[in-house]
């Protein structure tokens, strides 16, 4: 289990493990919530478990993050309680969980934009348009397209470094689909990571790097990174280049690279109440926390929606 760190905002997460760790032999079963999946989902997340630590020092919950993918095969294996995912989950995932007899529920608790980024230095990229990221990333780009005048020919005749979301990720799963047009095809020759801050170590220290991640990962680290605006070429998106914003997530303009932010609960840890006060806990603060670290909080009306499903969810009679 890896566990990220963005600025702090309040408790350390490896200190809320800690002291998870350390209460867990005389904490009952039943107050331990465990967590698991998208580094994209994670920052709120960890904001959420920081605050309701402080409100409820008997919560005993601890975060993995390992990629979308990797938390719904512990989901469905019924390792963890709750599912962090920026997707949602596959048909496959879906046999997977019922074979096992878990039910479960989505829960949306905000919206984010992908940033695709670029070193501070690079002054060539201004913007990108979405057939250009396509032939830089499709699977045919391997071994051809390689450098940055392929993509241009007045940018320099210079390798291009790339950087993005492990295939295990939920950011792979969307961009590839968002820009190559199929899901989890892509090019194989790039540093991929489930853990955004490697991504973020690699292209603020390579001049020459390309990558993408969720754009809270860019807000914490804007000082060290270029945002690139991306053209969809789509006349009812406005014209021109559009950057990842609060705004331009919400209203749909910055397309094809917003997306909903969720969380998964099996119906067995939907019935414990420790597991139902977090919840209604993180809808309740979701709207602020999602802003705090960079996210896109929905209408408080969809949050209500939320709150109404779940508890319907959980007062189901059958198993």
């Amino acid at each position: 289990m890896s566990v990220h760190t963005l600025p702090a905002r309040g408790l350390p997460l490896l200190l809320l493990l800690a002291l998870a760790l350390t209460g867990c032999v005389d904490a009952a079963p039943e107050t331990k919530i465990h967590i698991d999946g998208s580094s994209t989902v994670f920052p709120i997340t960890e904001a959420v478990v920081e605050e309701y630590a402080r409100a409820h020092p008997e919560a005993r919950i601890t975060v993995g993050v390992s990629g979308t993918g990797g938390g719904f095969r512990k989901f469905c294996r019924q390792e963890i309680d709750v599912a962090d995912a920026s997707r949602p989950i596959k048909e496959s995932e879906q046999r997977d969980c019922a074979q096992r007899g878990v039910r479960y529920t989505d829960i949306r608790v905000g919206y984010d934009g992908l940033a695709v980024v670029v070193h501070p230095a690079n002054t060539w990229v201004q913007s990108l348009t979405v057939q250009e990221l396509k032939r830089l990333w499709e699977p045919a780009a391997q071994h051809r397209v390689t450098r940055w005048k392929h993509l241009r020919p007045e940018w320099p005749d210079a390798e291009i470094h790339l950087f993005g979301a492990g295939t295990a990720s939920g950011t792979y799963d969307y961009f590839t689909q968002a820009i190559v047009g199929t899901a989890h095809a892509s090019r194989g020759d790039y540093t991929a990571s489930e853990d955004d801050n490697v991504l973020v170590q690699g292209i603020s220290t390579d001049r020459l790097a390309l990558g993408f991640f969720g754009y809270a990962y860019y807000e914490a680290n804007r000082a060290k990174l270029k945002l690139v605006p991306i053209d969809d070429e789509k006349p009812e998106n406005g014209a021109g280049p559009v950057a990842p914003s609060i705004e331009t997530v919400k209203n749909n303009s910055y397309a094809p690279l917003s997306r909903p932010l969720l969380v998964y609960v099996s119906r067995p840890a939907g019935r414990r109440p420790a597991v139902q006060a977090f919840v209604h806990f993180y809808l309740e603060q979701a709207p602020r926390l999602a802003r705090e670290v960079g996210y896109i909080p929905m209408p408080a009306e969809e949050y209500r929606r939320e709150q109404a499903k779940f508890a319907a969810f959980v007062s189901q009679s059958h198993p």
